[in-house]
């Protein structure tokens, strides 16, 4: 028998994922990370001018270059409480699927707003 996908997890009400509030971004500034633990960078985004800009810290160095990250736009989570991650407070999280060596992040694949909300 095939097992489906949400055999033995649990499902959510549509509250629930509108309540995770996930935003579109672009990337404007990326900085190396010296005092990560594991290789990282320290991002700043624009989300817009309902949000402003934030900054978060991301473990995509391995697939990624600073180069390549800017004016990229991608999805992220904004209404997490901030974390602090060494010397770096952490104000939302980027989005991504994590593969065996790397993490691939979510993107969008036309031009959108920034701030713009997931739906």
């Amino acid at each position: 028998m095939t097992k489906r996908w949400n055999e033995g997890g649990s499902l959510i009400s549509w509250d629930d994922f509108e309540s995770v509030d996930i935003r579109c971004w672009t990337i404007v500034d990326v900085q190396d990370f010296p005092g990560a633990r594991n290789p990282a960078y320290k991002v700043w985004v624009d989300f817009g001018d309902e949000i402003g800009t934030k900054k978060s810290s991301a473990q995509i160095t391995d697939l990624y270059t600073k180069e390549e990250l800017i004016w990229k736009q991608i999805l992220g989570v904004v209404n997490f409480p901030p974390k602090q991650i060494g010397s770096f407070m952490s104000e939302f999280l980027l989005t991504g699927f994590q593969s065996d060596k790397w993490v691939v992040l979510s993107s969008i694949d036309r031009p959108v707003d920034n701030g713009l909300k997931l739906l």
